[in-house]
């Protein structure tokens, strides 16, 4: 069937384009196209059980991040505020701080009251014992100890006295002499003595020593329990201090019994730890502050602040490493080594979520070494537990901190390809049980007269929102019908936001150029001519190779077993077609065929399968009751890449029934089909670039009025071709055939009908179909003939 001038594009309504500019028009509320994906968002969102987190999937472009950002912030607004999550000192095990989850915009409070608690103290507690009172008490203490000491020397120099002893004390301790007359003997008044009395001084002395040996062993007990007086008073005025300055602390956070109990140790901390405060403010060398390292202890580390956070956080993670999901305690240089403390202690992305919802990149978490574990984790446990990968992998032995874990409420969201979701629900046991919901975008959104009206509302969004310039009803259709074509489905209209974007940006850029302040249809011809030459450079010099004959494609006249077929290439963003010379050979042999691509592995299975397929066609339509004989091979023609894809079986097919039947075909027709075992036609994708990529070749070397393409009838629909196939078809100088069956197109190609066979099955001369009977008749006979005449020689 010849299409008509009207079939080759299938222009929008502009009829019901009524409207001037899309100023005019009202703009969404939400986005079209995807509401099997918003339901299953908001079911998975809703769901409170374990296990429905969600993978929303669909190629680039379709703007998912932002869809599911925005529908996630709706959801999040009527969801409560989560805690602050803080980690401070665990005084009984130093190297498992505890976490304190405490209401929204305490952690911070909390923070501040502390280091001006620390603050306080430092300069207080000094004071304190500076104080009339600490002094006049621990005077008192020394006074006693000294009065002590004055009774025991008078007790016991008395006795002393009594024995003719005196008893001296001095600097480095005490001094016995013997006296007499009151006068200290010297050693010679001492010997000149009768000797009885010697001997009585002698034993006075002995006896005094013993007693002054005795007493003196009392002195450290004394000053022990002197010691012990001290520390009470110390201790009594670091409490009367310390509880001082914190009963106002203590009463603004009595209700929580967390930060309660963490007051209590902070407490008993400080008092038990006197000196170091003593110190810190007797110190002369510098300004002591709570920021000291001697001080860190006593410091709050606040992990998580959603004092500023409205309803539930909604995170995008966007570098999903192991550390940035899970945190990771940093280390600091001191003295040569390594240090760490729970100050250290980083977020990650699963802390910043906690409470909401975690939207991350499958892929990248993929590609990030022990992030899907360290996240499937997670989600299992239920609780964020920082763990260093080194002690994971066993790399250091060193002691290091062990925080307490989380506990982990939030839903997670993968964005991701449906070819990563079916792989991992394939290969991935957990991801399963993990990942409950999917959410699958739409690629393409029906094309109909009211979705053309939604479509433009929807592009008249997307210009508000990006402070575009108005666009004209007519460079609104002009848009609509690229972006059915991009579909490649007459029926559709791509929904792949980011090129949708791009081309209103791109249009408003040429609008701006020209001084203009409406976008027009110009505008976006001249913004989709741009992107088609930044990146058709390929294309050209392929063209360039065909048009020098480097690349044989014929365009004229007629060749046996030579078919044009229809190639589809993508480079990046850049999609072209480009004809390729399909030949076959036919000989006589027992029914072999060759696919020379499979052969040398440059065909891929698809294309290997169409080959097969057109085989089993050859089969049941010229062999049923009889054998094949003939051997028959198939090759691309300078083509020195992968071949993939049956859409070029239906030429593959002309051109071996031109082998075998010597039927010469047409090389001005060129040819894209896919087909089945009963040689009926079916669709194929790029049929507009095939059909362009053609065009360009023929246009080059001048239109013949012979040339034309050869497409599959349910293509038809989707022809949006470019305006000057559409005229060169009005003047007859190029034409596009859609047909149903292979026959059809063998038909048009060799200008011979298919005939009808009779009830014997022969088909009627002047047929290909007879052409094609009689030579494998004569194949057949000759096989006959040759094996009867290897009978006869043996």
């Amino acid at each position: 069937m010849l299409l008509k001038p009207h079939q080759l594009y299938h222009a929008c309504n502009a009829k019901l384009l009524t409207f001037e500019t899309t100023a005019e028009l009202e703009h969404l509320s939400e986005t079209i196209g995807q509401e099997r994906a918003l339901e299953a968002i908001k079911f998975g969102v809703g769901m409170p059980h374990a296990g429905f987190n969600l993978y929303v999937m669909g190629s680039h472009g379709l703007g998912r991040h932002t869809l599911v950002h925005e529908a996630l912030i709706k959801q999040s607004m009527d969801a409560p505020c989560p805690l602050d999550w803080c980690y401070v000192a665990n005084f009984q095990h130093p190297n498992n701080p505890t976490a304190l989850g405490i209401l929204a915009g305490t952690g911070r409070k909390l923070q501040r009251d502390m280091a001006q608690l620390i603050d306080n103290l430092i300069q207080a507690i000094p004071a304190a014992f500076r104080g009339d009172e600490y002094q006049r008490r621990a005077k008192e203490i020394q006074e006693d100890l000294s009065q002590r000491e004055r009774e025991m020397v008078k007790r016991l120099g008395e006795k002393a006295e009594g024995l003719g002893i005196t008893l001296m004390q001095g600097p480095t301790g005490f001094t016995l002499a013997p006296f007499k007359e009151g006068k200290m003997l010297s050693t010679e008044q001492f010997d000149e003595l009768p000797e009885e009395e010697q001997k009585k001084l002698n034993e006075g002395l002995e006896t005094i020593k013993k007693q002054l040996k005795e007493t003196m062993s009392h002195i450290p007990e004394w000053q022990r329990e002197m010691q012990q007086r001290f520390s009470k008073l110390n201790r009594e005025t670091m409490e009367l201090t310390v509880t001082e300055f914190m009963a106002e602390l203590e009463k603004e956070y009595q209700q929580d019994e967390k930060i309660s109990a963490y007051l209590t140790h902070i407490k008993q901390d400080i008092i038990e730890n006197v000196d170091q405060f003593r110190l810190a403010g007797e110190s002369e060398e510098h300004n002591v502050t709570a920021l000291d390292p001697g001080f860190t202890r006593y410091r709050v580390n606040v992990l998580v602040d959603n004092a500023d956070t409205l309803g539930a956080p909604v995170i995008f993670e966007d570098n999903p490493t192991y550390q940035n999901l899970l945190g990771r305690i940093e280390h600091l240089a001191r003295m040569g080594t390594l240090q760490t403390d729970f100050t250290l202690i980083k977020l990650g992305a699963l802390h910043r979520a906690n409470g909401g919802y975690l939207i991350l990149d499958v892929e990248k978490v993929l590609t990030n070494p022990f992030a899907w574990d360290g996240l499937k984790r997670a989600i299992k446990s239920r609780e964020i537990r920082i763990e260093s990968l080194e002690r994971q992998l066993s790399l250091i032995s060193t002691i290091s901190l062990e925080p307490e874990p989380i506990p982990m409420n939030l839903k997670v969201v993968l964005v991701g390809s449906r070819e990563l979701f079916y792989l991992l629900k394939e290969y991935d046991p957990e991801f399963g049980l993990l990942f409950k919901v999917a959410a699958d975008f739409s690629e393409r959104f029906p094309r109909d007269d009211n979705n053309e009206l939604l479509y433009a509302r929807l592009i008249a969004t997307l210009q508000k929102r990006e402070g575009i310039r108005d666009i004209t009803r007519d460079g609104v259709a002009r848009i609509i019908e690229h972006n059915s074509r991009l579909a490649q489905d007459g029926d559709k209209i791509s929904l792949h936001m980011s090129t949708l974007l791009d081309l209103l940006q791109e249009a408003n850029y040429h609008a701006e150029q020209q001084k203009e302040n409406r976008i027009r249809q110009k505008d976006v011809d001249a913004a989709i001519e741009a992107q088609t030459f930044r990146g058709n450079q390929y294309q050209q010099q392929l063209q360039e190779a065909i048009q020098k004959d480097i690349i044989k494609i014929e365009t004229k006249g007629v060749q046996l077993a030579q078919v044009n077929g229809l190639s589809y290439l993508q480079l990046g963003d850049h999609t072209f077609g480009a004809p390729t010379c399909i030949s076959a050979t036919a000989r006589i042999g027992g029914g072999e065929f060759i696919d020379i691509e499979r052969e040398t592995k440059q065909g891929g299975p698809i294309h290997s399968k169409g080959v097969l397929i057109l085989t089993s066609y050859l089969g049941q339509r010229y062999a049923k009751n009889q054998p094949l004989s003939m051997t028959a091979s198939l090759v691309f023609e300078q083509t020195y890449g992968q071949i993939e894809g049956d859409s070029a079986s239906a030429a593959e097919l002309c051109a071996i029934l031109s082998a075998i039947g010597d039927i010469p075909i047409k090389q001005s027709l060129a040819i894209t089909g896919s087909i089945n075992q009963h040689g009926e036609m079916q669709a194929i994708g790029g049929v507009c670039q095939k059909i362009e990529g053609f065009f360009d070749i023929c246009k080059a070397r001048g239109l013949s009025g012979e040339q034309g393409v050869i497409i599959p009838l349910s293509n038809a629909k989707d022809l949006m071709l470019k305006q000057e196939i559409i005229e060169a078809s009005a003047a007859g100088l190029f034409h596009i055939f859609a047909i149903k069956h292979a026959e059809e197109a063998m038909a048009l190609l060799s200008g011979l009908p298919a005939g009808i066979p009779d009830e014997e099955g022969i088909y009627p001369e002047g047929t290909f179909n007879f052409l094609i009977q009689v030579k494998l008749a004569e194949w057949i006979a000759l096989r006959l003939h040759y094996a009867g005449a290897s009978m006869k020689e043996e």
